[in-house]
């Protein structure tokens, strides 16, 4: 077997159906094998970060292993961003990067660069096989590598002229992995039954092990409120059951502060908190009794000291620890209806304020996130890449099917668009709606035109406020010179500003504009029945109107 063939091969094999991809002069042979590749089916991006992001998407919704096709030193680049992504929300992921031509590349060759070097930082490995026999075994290796958790993008670096080459190659079967088994829970549950005020922390891992329902049966023998990790990417526990207690905010301050109430946390599939602004101080409250369980070895204290530390099947674990719960707590069941009551009120309170600012538009932020939630359809799925706008979005939103929500907490903006795409090919049954700042669509825009190209009916609602409204937000949090006289450098989108509609219409997709809060709901609520992709713009106030309001408040 001719080493493109055996490429080929491993790829169905490991159960990949699609090769995202922006090919070159080294992707030649790939391109050339595809013509007459049964069952693998190219989808082209028009520029590689927007590549990747649909793989990322697709990984996560089929929760499978994507396949990447990147080219060269200028392609792996470009794909940085969105690999950094995959490797902070674990998404796994193999990149195959075409090298030059190793006949000539002592001579420093046009589009040659160090592949490997160029992409470590931002991948689980990356590695580039230098002879043809060695091929099968590493793409093997990489696609066992990039699903053992943690999960994680590894690229691949495979020279031109080694995928033309005719020499036979053997390709090794694959071989299933089984994982361990679940931890042993039993003095982890009598930590946790004789707290008198527990708590839980649902993390990512939770999501990505498929392991919800088990979660929400310890919370629910427990009685303890529960709380996502900071900018959780999908849902880890059910944000409409009554236990639910919010997304703990990114600083270690504010986690500090939600811990210090309670005797003893059970941390569930959580990377250490992962704070974004810095506070001082630790983010776990000294004497907390902490139960970490998770899939990684290296996560157990990795960040603070834990008194039972439970490692392997997430799933399992968890169902271990809620038989153990089982009926051996009296108080759990009027600890969950009292909490199950104040965050009943907290919610109505979120809701009618929300409610509340409907209007026309330029709509109020928080209109225009209770407008996007209140028209999803049953099942949908949002992929939500709205830094300030995202905030408001997840108070409001009540998802309680697993997969429903998809956002990316690596921070490499432009993802939105091509994880939608990706999400939407991957289960072509639930509807999508892409919840995006215009700042970020901004750095995604290109991904569009694939929308288009292949017909996925999404959609792409745009929160256009025409500025990083959090860099703003950020800077008056510090009273510094920009906030004392409202004048803020390099954060304005416009003039000129970005027409929208027209950015659409330049990839061939229809758009619209929504005129109140209800129009948005209604636009929404639409995606059900869509057979193409489609862009709503949500214009809506920035931050010189929330400082209007303020100083008219008195504040």
């Amino acid at each position: 077997m001719r080493p493109i063939e055996a490429l080929l091969e491993i790829a169905r094999d490991e159960g990949v159906t699609r090769i995202f991809g922006n090919p070159g002069t080294t992707e030649l042979p790939l391109m050339d094998a595809l013509a007459e590749a049964p069952g693998l089916h190219y989808v082209l991006g028009l520029q590689e970060a927007s590549v990747v992001a649909m793989a990322d998407g697709h990984a996560r919704a089929s929760r499978r292993t994507s396949l990447v096709s990147l080219h060269v030193a200028a392609g792996v680049a470009n794909g940085l961003i969105g690999m950094l992504n995959a490797l902070r929300s674990r998404t796994p992921m193999v990149v195959v990067a075409g090298q030059q031509d190793r006949r000539h590349l002592v001579q420093d060759p046009m589009l040659s660069g160090d592949l490997v070097g160029l992409a470590s930082a931002a991948v689980k490995r990356a590695v580039e096989v230098q002879h043809a026999r060695d091929l099968p075994i590493v793409l093997r290796r990489a696609f066992a590598l990039a699903a053992r958790p943690p999960a994680g993008p590894v690229l691949v670096s495979v020279p031109m002229d080694l995928l033309a080459e005719d020499a036979g190659v053997a390709v090794p079967a694959r071989s299933p992995v089984t994982g361990p088994g679940p931890a042993d829970a039993g003095e982890a549950a009598a930590l946790l039954a004789n707290a008198d005020r527990p708590v839980v922390i649902a993390g990512d891992g939770v999501g990505r092990a498929g392991a919800v329902a088990e979660l929400v049966a310890v919370a629910e023998r427990l009685g303890a409120a529960v709380h996502h990790q900071p900018m959780n990417d999908g849902i880890d526990f059910p944000t409409g059951h009554p236990l639910y207690a919010g997304m703990l905010a990114p600083r270690n301050a504010a986690v500090r502060e939600v811990l210090a109430g309670h005797d003893a946390a059970l941390i569930a599939g959580c990377h250490a908190f992962m704070p974004h602004h810095y506070t001082p101080g630790p983010a776990v409250p000294d004497g907390l009794a902490v139960v970490q369980v998770d899939e990684d070895p290296a996560e157990i204290g990795r960040n603070f000291a834990v008194r039972h530390g439970l490692t392997g099947d997430l799933a399992g674990t968890l169902r271990a620890l809620a038989e153990h719960l089982d009926g051996r707590i009296p108080a759990a069941r009027e600890r969950a209806e009292r909490l199950g009551a104040a965050h009943a009120r907290a919610r109505k309170a979120t809701e009618a304020a929300a409610r509340a600012a409907y209007g026309p538009a330029p709509l109020d932020p928080r209109a225009a996130a209770h407008a996007v939630a209140a028209g999803l359809p049953d099942g949908a799925v949002v992929v939500e890449e709205a830094i300030t706008a995202g905030l408001l979005l997840r108070a409001v939103l009540r998802q309680d099917l697993p997969g429903s929500y998809v956002h990316t907490v690596g921070g490499g903006l432009g993802w939105g668009i091509g994880a939608a795409i990706g999400t939407r090919m991957a289960d072509p049954d639930r509807p999508v709606v892409a919840v995006l700042g215009d700042g970020c669509a901004m750095f995604g825009v290109q991904g569009l035109w694939s929308a288009a190209r292949y017909e996925v009916p999404v959609a792409f609602v745009v929160m256009n406020n025409g500025e990083y409204r959090t860099l703003k937000d950020t800077l008056d949090e510090g009273g510094g010179p920009s906030a004392r006289h409202g004048r803020y450098v390099g954060m304005d989108l416009g003039p000129p500003a970005i027409d929208w509609r027209s950015a659409a219409g330049a990839f061939g997709i229809g758009a619209v504009r929504a005129g109140s809060a209800d129009e948005l709901r209604d636009a929404v609520a639409g995606v059900k029945d869509l057979a193409a992709p489609l862009l709503i713009e949500a214009p809506i106030t920035g931050h010189a109107a929330d400082r209007r309001a303020a100083r008219g408040a008195g504040r």
